[in-house]
């Protein structure tokens, strides 16, 4: 089974969410077209994931999730809508057809969720989310979490390869990256990653795929959140900014 590449994709999020980041970056990657449908994280506006209209698509209330208009296929988590755009579109080079290989991806995508996700929860939603009032022993929880993590990453899955998953990049490395490379000093500067040499040379080297700077527009125009937080309506605008620039993007491999 494979999808029409001409056919346009609908994703639902922000640019500033990291698991939409991933699957922007699959799709620029990829050239598939697609359009983003901003939708607020928690909001139960017209906009807004916990609206009725959005629930009805997605009763978790979550993003990303994508729609196929001429299907009406609807599939929600990050993860879940990469292995099917790659399985639908025959793009084994980021998940492979070898067995083994493909089960080494999904395990880092499984270890993902209470692991290298909690980046997230330790370090950037408090900043970011003062609303969702996150207790201090979480935070310090989630950033201990996080760093065990990177330990297991740099002592054993990039201790020997270039990428998590051997010497090619997979649906694996997208889905960390969004996470770990939004602490970096060039985003939001709020995690030393000196202690840990392969994830260094790992972060470099990621920084380097083709989309890298289009899909972190929104971080580049955030910046350095290490000792203030950004307004709401920084925020905002860089969402609006990264929006912008994703179009233009879009507008040019259309013209590919």
């Amino acid at each position: 089974m494979t999808t029409n590449p001409t056919t346009k994709l609908l994703l639902y999020g922000v640019p500033f969410s990291q698991p939409v980041r991933a699957v922007m970056w699959l799709l620029l990657l990829k050239q598939h077209p697609f359009e983003m449908i901003l939708v607020n994280p928690g909001s139960a506006g017209a906009k807004g994931s916990r609206n009725p209209a959005y629930l009805a698509k997605n009763p978790s209330g979550t993003i990303p999730c994508i729609e196929e208009p001429e299907t009406g296929f609807v599939l929600a988590e990050a993860h879940a809508i990469m292995c099917y755009l790659s399985n639908v579109n025959g793009w084994d080079d980021v998940y492979p057809t070898n067995h083994r290989q493909r089960a080494q991806v999904d395990w880092y995508l499984n270890f993902h969720h209470r692991n290298v996700r909690e980046a997230s929860v330790g370090l950037v939603a408090p900043r970011i989310r003062k609303d969702l009032d996150i207790p201090a022993a979480k935070q310090q929880a989630a950033v201990a979490t996080l760093t065990a993590a990177l330990v297991a990453l740099d002592s054993g899955w990039l201790a020997n390869t270039r990428y998590l998953v051997g010497d090619q990049l997979t649906l694996a490395d997208l889905a960390a990256y969004v996470e770990l490379g939004q602490l970096r000093p060039c985003f939001t500067n709020v995690f030393d990653f000196s202690p840990f040499p392969n994830v260094c040379r790992w972060l470099d080297d990621m920084a380097k795929i083709d989309c890298h700077d289009d899909v972190h527009v929104v971080l580049a125009e955030l910046g350095d959140i290490s000792v203030e937080p950004p307004a709401m309506e920084t925020i905002k605008s860089a969402n609006k900014r990264a929006l912008q620039v994703l179009q233009q993007k879009l507008a040019t491999l259309k013209a590919i």
